[in-house]
């Protein structure tokens, strides 16, 4: 089981000390998160040791996952898309199904908890079933810069009876939602299997036990198939650099239970590879094993990101921490938790993405990935003094140093104080 004091040696004792002060405010308190689906997303990967840690500091923290139909996950796929600016038709129908699944799951789901966090549109109408006694939070981890305008008002109307939204980014905050808004990065876990570091014999065992050459360089992108983040597009990208560079790329891929839309994606990415794939210059890799997927970031010479929206710094975060060269499309949540130009290159659309990746240009960024990711494993890092939820998964994140070795190279955040009521940090100003 996951412990607070895991992570003395990579946090201050200092800031693990302010955790339990904050947590004594929260002791015997029932707190449930619910989502959709309970592997192969960020969301559950933040579950997973959040609830834990939670726990750890003697709060009585509970997971849920909502039950749906096959029809429900592919409606709430194209909400998914849609909050992300896809066009979509919300007819009657899907209106019908979104609420009687919700509906139905209240009926056997009881809520009698002192608080509710909600994670992401697929369980956000629940709060209309249930006689609301407590705090309700909605922890929205995707980008709502230009939701679709009818699909935005319909869950408006569920989001207004929430007394807080919790936000990935600054920029997602919407005006014309009058409640409470507040900011959450994204973090990674540098305790979990895909974090930590792997001896060389390790790393190869796993690469063989998945049947992944290593007789060349390897381009690799980690992320679900998800259209928003283009595996067509790096692929494309691939087949410009393969023409200057002998090396092979790797879309590693995992399969979560709430995106139907996986398997249209890979029969997609298939036919645009077809060719690549019969001469293994493209690897399909399932990534549903945490050490296989650090092995082949920790293998890889350059690892890609190319998330159109939503919150990308989680699996952008990850090789840089390995001191791997990258390259990533610019992308709100990413660009506010690092400094592009320490940690490898970030290009717009605008930018011929395969000059990137083939450029010389990595042999002069291949040090400062190298020493960024050496700095991001030192035990020097800062959290802010926020509530318990926030700095819980704060212990697991990458944050600016404070310490006097890297203050005169890099300014240290200024220091945000709320509430413990609250269980989130204010917007930095």
């Amino acid at each position: 089981m996951l412990r607070l004091e895991d992570y003395r040696h990579i946090v201050p004792d200092r800031t693990l000390a302010e955790i339990y002060a904050k947590a004594r405010k929260l002791y015997g308190k029932h707190i449930v998160h619910l989502n959709a689906t309970y592997q192969g997303g960020g969301v559950a990967e933040i579950l997973y040791s959040l609830v834990m840690l939670m726990n750890d500091v003697g709060i009585n923290a509970g997971w849920r996952i909502l039950h749906g139909s096959q029809e429900f996950f592919e409606i709430t796929k194209s909400f998914h898309n849609a909050l992300q600016g896809a066009r979509l038709d919300l007819c009657e129908h899907k209106r019908r199904v979104y609420l009687q699944v919700n509906d139905s799951f209240a009926k056997f789901t009881h809520l009698n908890h002192d608080c509710v966090i909600i994670h992401d549109p697929q369980p956000l109408a629940l709060i209309r079933s249930y006689r609301k006694l407590q705090p309700w939070i909605w922890r929205c981890h995707i980008d709502l810069t230009k939701p679709d305008p009818t699909l935005w008002d319909f869950l408006k109307g569920f989001v207004l009876k929430y007394d807080q939204v919790v936000f990935s980014n600054e920029k997602y905050f919407k005006d014309d939602l009058p409640v409470d808004q507040r900011l959450m990065y994204p973090a990674i876990n540098p305790l979990s299997p895909k974090n930590s570091s792997m001896s060389e014999r390790a790393l190869r065992e796993q690469l063989a036990q998945a049947n992944v050459p290593t007789d060349k360089p390897v381009i690799a992108q980690v992320s679900r198939l998800d259209p928003w983040k283009d595996p067509e597009g790096v692929i494309d990208v691939f087949k410009i650099v393969k023409e200057k560079v002998d090396c092979r790329l790797i879309l590693c891929y995992n399969v979560a239970s709430d995106d139907p839309e996986g398997l249209q994606m890979f029969e997609k990415v298939q036919a645009n590879a077809h060719k690549m794939l019969e001469t293994g210059d493209v690897l399909l890799v399932v990534g549903n094993k945490e050490w296989l997927v650090n092995a082949i970031q920790w293998f890889s010479s350059v690892i890609v990101q190319k998330s159109t929206g939503r919150a990308s710094a989680w699996p952008s975060l990850r090789p840089c921490g390995k001191g791997r060269r990258s390259s990533h499309r610019t992308s709100g949540a990413f660009r506010a938790r690092l400094r592009m130009a320490e940690a490898g290159i970030c290009w717009s659309p605008a930018i011929p993405k395969a000059s990137w990746i083939g450029s010389p240009i990595y042999s002069r960024t291949a040090k400062r990935a190298g020493s960024w990711g050496a700095w991001a494993r030192k035990p020097c890092w800062t959290n802010s003094s926020s509530p318990v939820c926030w700095l819980i998964i704060s212990t697991c994140s990458i944050r600016s140093c404070s310490c006097e070795r890297h203050t005169a190279a890099r300014k240290p955040p200024k220091r945000q104080r709320c509430s413990a009521a609250n269980f989130s940090a204010r917007p930095p100003t």
